[in-house]
């Protein structure tokens, strides 16, 4: 079974450390025989990106919005897994109000 890397780099600067950690938690749950790790990488400048296997995954800045952890999930498993059910996590993530 492949291995993979998970990389959340968040802004120091904006005290994002716990919503990071706790992203870091949901993703090592739920793919905890898929990864061989999941690292957290201090930066600035408003930084919330996800890296899987040093491909960039979601971006905080380019979304407008920080993502929601069954929205990662589901991104993650089409990477890596896409035939993988993921539960109640696989329910379509509801598109912002504009």
């Amino acid at each position: 079974m492949a291995q993979h890397h998970i990389e959340i780099s968040y802004c120091t600067q904006c005290r994002w450390l716990l919503r990071a950690a706790w992203l870091a938690q949901e993703l090592l749950t739920t793919f905890e025989q898929d990864l061989t790790s999941v690292s957290l990488k201090p930066g600035s400048n408003g930084i919330f990106d996800i890296t899987l296997n040093q491909q960039l995954l979601y971006s905080r800045k380019l979304a407008g919005r920080f993502p929601e952890a069954k929205e990662i999930k589901q991104l993650v498993r089409d990477c890596i897994d896409p035939n993988r059910d993921l539960g109640h996590s696989d329910t379509p993530v509801k598109a912002a109000d504009h």
